[in-house]
């Protein structure tokens, strides 16, 4: 392959990743308010703020610029592998299972790379949650604030409505995040029921499937948190 074919793909990567950064702003996003910026910076904000192609996108950059940088022999066939293994689940259980059973003909090899690949999503949902939850903590005590200050006819309107309009931002940007989890959730069990119905080893599925539930089960647990920062400032009424 040419080095013009590998600038090319670079480029279109970055184009691609580009896309993925900007999404909301690109769509028109005009909700009102300003996002705290642990949602929107650090190591964690990108794994689950995008969909499937936007995620694979990001990830997809990242690689085909570590080939060209590497010493690989051949760079064009490193950076489109390093393109496709970044994708992951994000890109739907049908290519994620395709790619993995051209990698892995073994059975038992695959399925243990697809509990790997669930335990790893798992622990970016356990970070994402972290950070999650020191903001909705901060928005929670916010909210009390407000409350309390209205209870004393002492609230300045204007600012708890600024503050207000902050924690819904919040809120939007972490329902976006639950929502693509879920999904993520969703793509790994279309995998493991695709597995069991091929007839894979029972037992081994088994063992992907409980790494998937233990997956769901932090989602879930994380879809309350979220829900519970929506009652709470849904009960403020400035008038």
């Amino acid at each position: 392959m040419s080095r013009a074919w590998i600038g090319l793909m670079m480029a279109f990567s970055l184009v691609l990743s580009g896309c993925a950064s900007t999404g909301s702003s690109l769509l028109g996003d005009s909700t009102p308010g300003t996002a705290d910026p642990r949602l929107t910076s650090g190591n964690d904000a990108k794994f689950f703020s995008t969909s499937g192609y936007q995620a694979c996108a990001v990830a997809a950059a990242g690689g085909v610029l570590a080939c060209t940088l590497s010493n690989s022999s051949n760079k064009a066939v490193c950076a489109i592998a390093a393109g496709l293994a970044a994708c992951g689940v994000a890109m739907g259980a049908n290519y994620y299972l395709d790619d993995r059973r051209a990698k892995y003909a073994d059975t038992t090899q695959r399925l243990n790379v697809m509990s790997a690949d669930v335990q790893k999503e798992t622990a970016k949902v356990a970070e994402r949650t972290n950070t999650l939850q020191r903001v909705i903590n901060d928005d929670k005590q916010q909210i009390a604030d407000i409350q309390r200050d209205i209870k004393a006819k002492t609230v300045d309107k204007a600012k708890a409505q600024e503050n207000i309009a902050n924690i819904d931002k919040n809120i939007g940007l972490m329902r976006k995040d639950v929502t693509n989890m879920q999904k993520r959730v969703t793509e790994f069990e279309g995998v493991a029921k695709a597995e069991r119905e091929s007839g894979s080893s029972p037992e081994e599925v088994a063992k992907v499937e409980a790494e998937i539930a233990k997956m769901n089960t932090k989602v879930a647990s994380l879809q309350q948190e979220v829900d519970g920062l929506y009652s709470q400032r849904s009960a403020i009424t400035l008038g």
